[in-house]
């Protein structure tokens, strides 16, 4: 969509409130980024609006620049040295992140703790149906994004040094709960009759058996760059959401293209696949399956109903903090009236017959 490359593609001047002293982060780069040489412009990008991201630009090479945004925060929220700490250790494994410099946790540099990492010059979607690509070339742009997070999800996280990156087990139970107390407790945002069937659904439905991988938690196109000319992706971004949890709650967030509307992040509902080369969600899930090693995927609708129930509740909170005033923006009234459509799809798809 262009409006969508237009509000969050490229980079500007810093936002008011979001600026910082050049020169004491030219000095700690110096000092702690191999090959630094000064001096440096800063801009910001549009997008990567819960931690404030920036380009630092030199007279040799580009690099970026991830914070905790200035102000009060949540105990745990905009934690950037998890995201260091995950993109370090995938790209020590061979995975394709931005390449993770140096972690500055001293808010005296710039006023709240940061990481630098590598500039990934590419080609990012903002629109998950892949536009500009020829109908003969879409479906290995598709299957590259297949293998990614099949990659992904081969990794032994005790194995890449990420054993303690969050809690193994019990992955389902422990968002269920989560996300339907934040939907019960905040009052303000009202309730809804799908939201509340899914809360008491949910968890006595939850299928048999238990996996314990890195989760991404936001995988989708515009959280990757891509070769410039080449079904190749250079670098997944966005790790904010990353913990241990369910590989198939992560592959099915990621399925959700196929079963959401253009206006709820992105999806492709009704769209002619063959027509524009997209490969048909059963294929799509086959391929996942023989990468990962799986003979099949059972219970799919519960996976897709938890996927959406998750990101409805998450929206649900929006709601209730633009209600109490809170909401900083500008897009949070548009999301919030996707609500009762996406509660809906949620019931619809528990109510499914696979």
């Amino acid at each position: 969509m262009e409006d969508r490359q237009q509000r969050f593609g490229g980079s500007g001047p810093v936002r008011a409130g979001q600026g910082f002293d050049a020169d004491r982060l030219e000095v700690w780069m110096q000092g702690h980024v191999p090959g630094f040489a000064g001096p440096i412009a800063i801009e910001q990008f549009k997008g990567g609006q819960s931690n404030p991201t920036y380009k630092i630009l030199t007279a040799g090479r580009g690099y970026v620049l991830r914070r905790k945004p200035p102000g009060a925060l949540l105990k745990g929220a905009h934690a950037v040295e998890r995201e260091y700490r995950v993109i370090r250790a995938l790209g020590d494994a061979g995975f394709p992140v931005a390449r993770a410099f140096a972690l500055c946790e001293d808010e005296g540099v710039i006023g709240t703790p940061f990481y630098v990492m590598e500039l990934v010059e590419g080609r990012i979607f903002w629109d998950s149906t892949l536009p500009g690509l020829s109908v003969a070339d879409r479906p290995a742009y598709f299957d590259a994004m297949n293998a990614t997070i099949a990659q992904l999800h081969g990794f032994d996280p005790a194995g890449i040094g990420l054993g303690d990156y969050g809690k193994a087990g019990n992955y389902f139970e422990r968002q269920i709960g989560r996300w339907s107390r934040q939907y019960r407790e905040d009052e303000a945002a009202g309730r809804l009759d799908d939201m509340d069937m899914l809360a008491e659904w949910l968890p006595a439905n939850i299928p048999p058996g238990d996996e314990t991988r890195i989760v991404h938690g936001d995988f989708r196109a515009d959280n990757m760059i891509w070769h410039a000319t080449e079904p190749r992706i250079l670098a997944v971004l966005d790790w904010e959401l990353s913990t241990l949890g369910h590989p198939l709650a992560d592959f099915t967030y990621h399925l959700m293209m196929y079963h959401l509307p253009p206006h709820i992040i992105g999806g492709f509902k009704g769209a002619d696949l063959a027509t524009l080369g997209i490969p048909a969600e059963a294929d799509y899930v086959a391929a996942y399956r023989r990468r990962t090693g799986r003979d099949g995927i059972a219970d799919l609708s519960f996976y897709l109903a938890f996927n959406m129930f998750r990101f409805a509740a998450i929206i649900h909170g929006i709601k209730g903090r633009m209600v109490r005033g809170t909401a900083a923006s500008p897009d949070a009234a548009t999301l919030v009236e996707t609500l009762p459509e996406l509660a809906a799809l949620a019931r619809a798809m528990a109510e499914r017959k696979d």
